[in-house]
C-alpha cells in the first residue's frame, strides 16, 4: 500500500527536506530568484520533496495511483494515492466552493467530521480572491489550511448554470461575471492554468454540461467539442506540470463523460476519452433535472466502458439514496452541495430518515438529532437546542446542522466501505435504500 503524504512527512521541516535531497538547495535559490513569497517557496520545496519520493517509489515498481481492492457485484472498494494523501473509496467530497464550507465550517472542522477530500470551485476562486492571489499565498492547501487532497472543478458547470450570461465558441466560453458583469473568457488552457495556480490535487477537464433534455444534434456536436477541449486540457496540464514555477507538479487530470441521456453518444464518448489514459474519469451532466431512474440507467450504460483501474466520479450527486444506488452500479467518488445546503434550511439527515428540525414537536425534545450518530453535534447538543437556534436566527444553528449533515455523509461512505470489505454491501444497500430518503 502506498502512502504518499503521511502525517510524519507533513511535519518535515524545510531544512530536513534540503538535507535529504541536496539538489533542493538549488530549487530554493531559484525560488528566491523568482521573487516568490515564503509560503510559495515552502510549497515548492514540499512539492519537490514529494516528487522525489514519488520517483523513488516508481523506480521500485510499487506505485498504484488507484488500487482496486475488491468488488461486490459492481460496488468497488479502492484506494486513490495522491501527492497529498491516500483516499479510501467510495468517498464523498465535501464542497468548499470558495475555499470554505457554507455554514461557517473551516478546514480544521472538516478533520473532525471524517472528511477525506475538499472540493473547491475554479470559477468562483478565479473571480475572488483570484487564482493569482491564491498562488502567491502558496496554493489552496496553504490558503485554506487543509492538508489533504483537494479537487477543483473546471468551471464547466458554470457554462451550464450561467446560461444567460455566456457564449460558447470553439476556443472556449465567454462569460459575464455574476458579481460585477465584467467580461471573462475561459477555455481549456485558461481552466488548466487557473487550477494549476490553485495547486489542487485533482483538476477537472473543461467541458460543457449539457442540459437535460437536449437536442440530439446539439448534444453530439457539444460532446465532440468537449473531447477536443479535453485533448487541449491534457496538453496544457503536461506543460504546466513541467514548469519549475508550478506549485503542484503532480497535479492529476480527470476527464468528464457527457452526452445528455443519449446512450450511443455517452458510450462513444466514454470509449474515446478512455484512450487518453487520464488519472480518473467522471460522469457529468446528470442530476440536472432528469428522473433518478434515468440517471441510474446512464450510469449503467457508461460504467461498462470505464477503465477498471481508474477512479469513477459521479459529479454533483446527490442524496444518500442516490449515492447508495450509484455505488451499487460501480461509482467511487461523489460531491454535492445538498448536505450543507439542506442543513442551512434545517433539514437534517439521520439513519432513520430526514428530519426538519424547525418542526414544533422538537421544542422540548432532549434527544440528539440522531440517536445513532456520534458526530460532535449529536454528542453535545439536543434537538430542542438546535430547534431554538434556528427559530432565533442564530448562525450557530446553521453551523451545527452543516457539521452534522457532512458527518452523516462521510460516515455513510465509511459504512459503505466497511460493508464492501465484509461482503455485505448488498444487504446494506437493500436495507437503507428504503429508509434514508423518507421524511420523519
Amino acid at each position: 500500500m502506498l502512502w504518499l503524504y503521511s502525517e510524519k512527512k507533513q511535519s518535515t521541516s524545510n531544512t530536513a527536506i534540503t538535507d535529504r535531497f541536496g539538489h533542493l538547495s538549488e530549487t530554493r535559490l531559484q525560488a528566491k530568484a523568482c521573487n516568490l513569497t515564503k509560503a510559495e517557496r515552502f510549497c515548492r520545496l514540499q512539492s519537490q520533496y514529494e516528487r522525489s519520493r514519488l520517483i523513488m517509489t516508481k523506480q521500485k515498481g510499487k506505485i498504484h495511483l488507484f488500487k482496486l481492492i475488491k468488488k461486490e457485484g459492481y460496488a468497488r472498494r479502492g484506494e486513490l494515492s495522491t501527492v497529498h494523501g491516500t483516499v479510501q473509496t467510495p468517498v464523498f467530497m465535501n464542497v468548499a466552493t470558495c475555499g470554505a464550507i457554507k455554514g461557517a465550517v473551516s478546514a480544521l472542522d472538516l478533520k473532525k467530521i471524517k472528511c477525506q477530500i475538499q472540493l473547491c470551485n475554479t470559477y468562483h476562486l478565479h473571480l475572488r480572491p483570484t487564482d493569482d492571489v491564491v498562488k502567491k499565498l502558496g496554493g489552496l492547501h496553504n490558503f485554506t489550511r487543509w492538508n489533504a487532497p483537494i479537487l477543483t472543478d473546471s468551471g464547466g458547470f458554470q457554462v451550464f448554470s450561467l446560461a444567460k450570461l455566456r457564449s460558447i465558441k470553439e476556443e472556449g466560453v465567454y462569460f459575464s461575471s455574476h458579481i460585477d458583469g465584467r467580461k471573462i473568457f475561459m477555455g481549456p488552457e485558461e481552466s488548466m492554468r487557473i487550477q494549476s495556480n490553485l495547486a489542487s490535487t485533482i483538476a477537472m477537464a473543461f467541458d460543457e454540461c449539457i442540459e437535460n433534455p437536449a437536442e440530439y444534434s446539439y448534444t453530439k456536436n457539444s460532446v465532440a467539442r468537449t473531447t477536443r477541449w479535453l485533448v487541449r486540457c491534457k496538453e496544457e496540464m503536461e506543460r504546466l506540470n513541467s514548469l519549475d514555477t508550478t506549485i503542484n507538479r503532480e497535479q492529476m487530470l480527470f476527464g468528464i463523460n457527457q452526452g445528455s441521456t443519449y446512450d450511443d453518444i455517452r458510450t462513444d464518448h466514454m470509449k474515446e476519452i478512455r484512450e487518453l489514459d487520464l488519472s480518473g474519469y467522471a460522469i457529468g451532466g446528470l442530476a440536472v433535472g432528469e428522473p433518478a431512474e434515468v440517471m441510474y440507467h446512464v450510469i449503467e450504460n457508461v460504467e461498462e466502458h470505464m477503465p477498471q483501474d481508474k477512479p469513477r466520479y459521479l459529479m454533483g450527486v446527490g442524496t444518500p439514496v442516490n449515492i447508495l444506488e450509484a455505488v451499487y452500479r460501480g461509482i467511487d467518488m461523489f460531491d454535492c452541495v445538498m448536505p450543507s445546503r439542506n442543513a442551512r434550511h434545517a433539514h437534517l439527515f439521520t439513519w432513520n430518515g430526514i428530519r426538519n428540525i424547525l418542526n414544533a414537536k422538537y421544542t422540548l425534545d432532549t434527544n440528539p438529532i440522531d440517536e445513532n450518530c456520534d458526530c460532535p453535534v449529536c454528542r453535545n447538543f439536543d434537538r430542542a437546542y438546535v430547534h431554538h437556534l434556528f427559530k432565533s436566527g442564530e448562525m450557530l444553528g446553521m453551523r451545527l446542522a452543516v457539521m452534522h449533515n457532512l458527518y452523516f455523509y462521510n460516515n455513510l461512505m465509511e459504512k459503505i466501505r466497511k460493508a464492501i470489505d465484509e461482503d455485505r454491501f448488498t444487504e446494506f444497500y437493500n436495507h437503507y435504500r428504503e429508509i434514508l430518503g423518507k421524511r420523519i
